[in-house]
């Protein structure tokens, strides 16, 4: 992903995925190419980094344990904390709890809806951005229950 032009260009560099994308961790670099006019770190730049790991881990996850899923960020909330002046790194993890949580819920009712936070700190360890990201996961394979079953 580290060279997936979306992420690329906005300078998003995925530091290292987790043995099993169980988790990753993401370094936002600054540069010119997403500094805004106060020299900070553009906030759709902090947003866009946030969007997509949650959905790539479930996705990922999931299909390495044989389902056919869809997996995308249904929405997102972003709070932005202080500027961006350096560089910014995150982690995310998936636990043992919500994958069996999605497991659950995909082979009970197809699908699965659950806001994960995201916090996004500066490189001496400040908390800048805080962003909850609501994923929703869809089982292709997933056929509802007839009244005869």
């Amino acid at each position: 992903m580290r060279f997936y032009p979306s992420l690329f260009f906005q300078r998003i560099w995925v530091v290292k995925f987790e043995h099993g994308f169980r988790g990753v961790q993401v370094k936002i670099n600054k540069s010119i190419l997403n500094r805004n006019y106060n020299c900070s770190i553009f906030g759709g730049t902090i947003f866009s980094a946030a969007d997509p790991f949650y959905p790539v881990l479930f996705h990922q996850l999931l299909m390495h344990k044989g389902y056919n899923i869809i997996a995308w960020s249904k929405s997102a909330q972003i709070q932005y904390l202080k500027p961006a002046l350096t560089d910014l790194y995150f982690t995310i993890h998936i636990i043992d709890d919500d994958i069996a949580a999605c497991e659950r819920e995909l082979n009970t009712i197809g699908k699965y809806l659950k806001v994960y936070p995201v916090d996004i700190y500066d490189k001496n360890g400040q908390l800048c951005t805080s962003v909850l990201n609501e994923v929703y996961v869809r089982n292709l394979n997933f056929k509802e229950p007839t009244p005869n079953d």
